[in-house]
């Protein structure tokens, strides 16, 4: 539950708790934190064989753990009826990035060079000033509308 704590982290919350709640008090928080969790467990535990025990005989096998995605497909993975391995050690998902990233830049460098061969091939040029209008030829001015 707590793999990822290390002495330190742990000292730090020890010294919190001192603070927080007093040398007095501490004994009697760790005593009403530990019932808690315990409870929890056990309500958990039960919940489960409840479970189990609705589902029928076929599921007494069952763990809740296969319900996680990860343990699901790593299961999966595993299992050598479906022959996946075979599948994913067929698939090399560098090496097909690495020829569409190919193809991409082959297929780009194509029509840019077809393109400024002939016309600007639908590219805005920046460097050119924007057309001012003229000044008569400005729209009609219609009272009604303003």
């Amino acid at each position: 539950m707590f793999n990822d704590i290390g002495p330190l982290e742990l000292v730090t919350l020890i010294v919190l708790a001192v603070l927080v709640f007093g040398p007095d008090k501490l004994p009697k928080v760790i005593q009403d934190v530990t019932r808690t969790i315990r409870k929890i467990r056990e309500f958990s535990e039960s919940a489960k064989n409840d479970i189990r025990e609705e589902l029928g005989p076929e599921f007494k096998d069952f763990e809740f753990e296969d319900l996680n995605p990860k343990t699901f497909i790593r299961k999966q993975l595993d299992n050598e009826d479906l022959g996946l391995k075979e599948i994913r050690n067929g698939f090399d998902l560098k090496k097909e990035m690495a020829e569409v990233t190919d193809a991409v830049h082959s297929r780009d460098s194509d029509t840019s060079s077809a393109g400024s061969a002939g016309s600007s091939g639908g590219r805005i040029d920046m460097t050119k000033k924007p057309e001012t209008p003229d000044p008569d030829d400005r729209p009609p001015f219609d009272a009604d509308a303003t």
